[in-house]
């Protein structure tokens, strides 16, 4: 066994959410919990790293913003500048791919970033949030996980941020990345990166909160005054979760194209797996009209993970041209 010196130092940042969430029976559970209080619960874990926690915030994940996640990564690259091997972030489960996501974005990090939460709050029965902390602090230390940029770790699976989400309102094994499935997973305590991503996310300078940009669903039948009434105000940019491989409704494609010739309209799918496609379906409002017309496609990147990203760009002042081949890297 390494000794104490000899152990990699991490550092977990606390933000609240289930994990940390107590109550009394009947009442529902809400954020208490702060980092050492987590830590607290698994004490076998001062054999693996020399942890250190800090408490940022008690709340539920869906009061998250932007802001927040830039002050965070701030806090994590001071971390590192000072000495820390390896960054945990708890939080809640709600919003934990666009946090892991974000922090992608705005790190330059060889050092593992691993978020992480829990399904279970404490008070049930198999609460997961203490596994899933000790995998998470697992793969902080690991060697292994050097480069790899932003993960989560979810029951024991090392996924991502650019591929992760919640699939599930409850059950402990809701994340996964269904395109390309987990970097690797955590056996008998020992970390194993099975994937390594061809090349790492690039990251986008902070600017402050960026300008306006709306998500569009598209529903069946598609909905014009929808995006009419999403329009009446100014926006910087639009994503469209459109169906299948990128498509829309014809109805849709004209009001599209006007937004487009403006500002950036980001082509997403609603499918949860694969790439929106651009030479296939040459219909109107299929995936070959729209992009002709001016939007973009989002690649492999969902509509939420599409919509962080080009609120990034356009907070950073980027061009059209420098967004379009954002999201071409961002698929590479």
């Amino acid at each position: 066994m390494p000794s104490a010196a000899q152990r990699p130092r991490i550092t977990v940042f606390s933000l609240g959410g289930t994990i940390s969430m107590e109550g009394p029976a009947g009442s529902g559970v809400v954020p208490k919990l702060d980092a050492n209080d987590l830590l607290a619960g698994i004490p076998q874990l001062a054999a693996v790293a020399q942890v250190t926690g800090e408490s940022v915030s008690k709340a539920a994940s869906v009061e998250l913003g932007f802001a927040d996640v830039a002050t965070l990564a701030e806090r994590i690259a001071a971390a590192v500048a000072g000495g820390a091997d390896g960054v945990v972030v708890t939080q809640g489960t709600d919003t934990l791919e666009e946090t892991a996501y974000l922090l992608d974005l705005l790190l330059d990090l060889d050092e593992p970033v691993v978020v992480t939460g829990a399904m279970r709050d404490p008070t049930k029965p198999g609460a997961d949030g203490p596994a899933n902390l000790a995998a998470a602090i697992r793969v902080a230390a690991s060697p292994a996980a050097r480069g790899l940029g932003v993960v989560a770790v979810m029951n024991d699976e090392v996924h991502a941020a650019r591929f992760v989400a919640k699939r599930h309102t409850h059950k402990t094994s809701a994340f996964g990345s269904g395109t390309i499935g987990p970097l690797g997973w955590v056996i008998e305590d020992r970390v194993r990166i099975a994937l390594r991503p061809a090349q790492r996310t690039p990251t986008i300078a902070w600017k402050g909160p960026p300008p306006r940009v709306i998500l569009l669903p598209m529903v069946f039948g598609g909905d014009a005054q929808a995006l009419r009434d999403l329009t009446r105000e100014p926006v910087a940019g639009m994503v469209v979760e459109a169906v299948g491989g990128g498509h829309v409704p014809s109805a849709m494609v004209e009001p599209l194209a006007q937004l487009a010739a403006t500002a950036p309209v980001v082509l997403a799918s609603r499918t949860g797996g694969g790439e929106t496609l651009d030479k296939t379906y040459g219909y109107a409002g299929g995936e070959i009209d729209l992009l002709g017309r001016g939007l973009i496609g989002a690649g492999l990147l969902d509509a939420r993970k599409a919509r962080l990203l080009l609120s990034l760009l356009l907070g950073a002042g980027a061009t059209r041209e420098e967004i379009s081949a954002a999201f071409a890297r961002a698929s590479a």
